[in-house]
């Protein structure tokens, strides 16, 4: 005859869900050169239109995509923290 034994098996981790916009409340408004929000079309706007858990990541991130972003046609981005403004307008242009 032959035994078996039960086996506890820890539980499975919680699905992955993408983070709230609490939970990365940093972003860039993107403006052309008179201050007003751009739009852009589809995958620019997937790729630009970014949020961030911190002040740092959006920093570094504009920092790596600002001339791509100029290339793109924006002028000028202003961060905010959730919906206070931290500062900007800031220029795109070198």
């Amino acid at each position: 005859m032959v035994q078996t034994r039960s086996v506890n098996l820890p539980e499975q981790p919680p699905t992955f869900a993408p983070p709230s916009p609490a939970e990365r409340p940093w972003r860039w408004r993107l403006e052309d050169p008179a201050g007003a929000p751009v739009t852009l079309p589809g995958a620019l706007a997937a790729e630009y239109d970014q949020a961030f858990p911190t002040r740092a990541d959006a920093e570094s991130w504009i920092g790596e995509t600002w001339s791509e972003m100029a290339s793109a046609g924006i002028a000028q981005v202003t961060l905010f923290d959730g919906e206070r403004e931290v500062y900007g307008p800031m220029s795109l242009s070198a």
